[in-house]
């Protein structure tokens, strides 16, 4: 029996964690956060939003289903690193095409386990994100520490132009009516589906392209995608989305979407103290008085207070745990975005109404 490899997980305030080493062999480092969702982790670990974050999964078990070729969000995983209670190479699913710790050698990821990942959430809940760094093949603590302090702060880092779409490309039916700019800062693929499903025609542009150059596909609509950073950082999204606006066209933004449109609207964003990822959120819609099962990811958000000074906002959304700004709508414009992620893969599928909206908008 191969003996385990050890693996040091030591965070910004100095605590350290001794664990197993899974997946790649290496060092990683990024900002530390965790998902409370109980499956769905590879589509989690490909979610473009996650680039720059080393992931702590909340369930005892990751990877007792594998990894399948279809299930993902983007051509590649995108955590820095992965913390968890305990990872499993072996897999029941006749599906799946390889285990987690292949997948995720394959794709370079260096991974933790055996980590009390209850303690460690607990931590990172009263002591707010923070730089971390994973090895498993360095065993110097002062040298782990030396390199941990290299690692820039998320507040400020401009991330999406790294995962964006290099070239331009396009999806659904040449022939509909509903055509849809989809600027890309770290989109889902099953955000494109959903609107792909509803009879949309799509073209993905690269983050920074002009919105004269959108404008060249005659689109009936624009879409802000969901992305990696600090949206305080994009000011050329945020001068592409004004630009928008002021075309008097249909808007729908989900995540740093939503964040970058509040900011066109002259709000403000701020660094949420650990972020809120996960499958089970409860929102409110203010419009219809119900409430929803949400997944989200993100974490930054739009200060509900500068929206509010606004009297050309509606706020429509607003999450009930902690009542941080979920769903923003212009009063003067067809444009409407909310923080969570109403595709839900994984998760459930209480808001995909709001594809349905924005398709009727057209």
């Amino acid at each position: 029996m191969e003996t385990a490899r050890k693996a040091l997980l030591l965070l910004e305030d100095g605590t350290l964690f001794e664990g197993k080493a899974f997946g790649a062999t290496g060092t990683a480092t990024g900002e530390i956060c965790f998902n409370t969702g109980m499956t769905g982790y590879q589509e989690v670990f490909t979610d473009p939003s996650y680039v720059g974050q080393i992931l702590i999964m909340n369930t005892a078990h990751v990877g007792n289903y594998g990894a399948k070729d279809s299930d993902i969000e983007s051509d590649s995983v995108k955590i820095a690193g992965l913390i968890c209670k305990n990872l499993s190479d072996k897999y029941s699913r006749t599906m799946a095409n390889e285990s987690l710790e292949a997948y995720l050698i394959k794709n370079q990821v260096v991974s933790i386990d055996a980590i009390d990942t209850r303690a460690l959430v607990a931590h990172v809940r009263t002591m707010g994100a923070m730089n971390c760094i994973i090895s498993s093949d360095i065993t110097d603590i002062e040298l782990l520490r030396q390199q941990l302090a290299k690692v820039p702060s998320m507040a400020g880092l401009e991330l999406s132009s790294k995962v964006t779409t290099r070239e331009a490309y396009t999806l659904g039916d040449e022939n509909s009516a509903k055509r849809i700019a989809v600027l890309d800062f770290g989109v889902k693929r099953n955000i494109l589906t959903c609107m792909v499903e509803r009879g949309a025609y799509l073209k993905v542009f690269p983050a920074k392209t002009s919105f004269a150059t959108c404008e060249e596909f005659n689109p009936s609509a624009y879409f802000i995608s969901n992305g990696p950073g600090d949206p305080a950082s994009m000011d050329y999204a945020v001068n592409t989305v004004k630009d928008i606006l002021a075309s008097e066209k249909p808007l729908f933004g989900i995540c740093l979407g939503h964040q970058l449109l509040a900011l066109a609207n002259g709000a403000t964003t701020y660094k949420m103290h650990h972020g809120h990822r996960g499958l089970n959120h409860p929102v409110i819609n203010l419009r219809t008085g119900k409430s929803e099962i949400s997944t989200q990811n993100h974490g930054f958000a739009v200060d509900k207070d500068s929206v509010a000074a606004n009297p050309a906002i509606e706020i429509t959304h607003i999450n009930l745990n902690d009542q941080t700004l979920e769903g923003i709508r212009l009063k003067n414009k067809n444009a409407f975005s909310v923080q969570y992620h109403p595709e839900a893969t994984p998760g459930p599928h209480d808001s995909r109404y709001l594809f349905d909206e924005f398709l009727a908008m057209m």
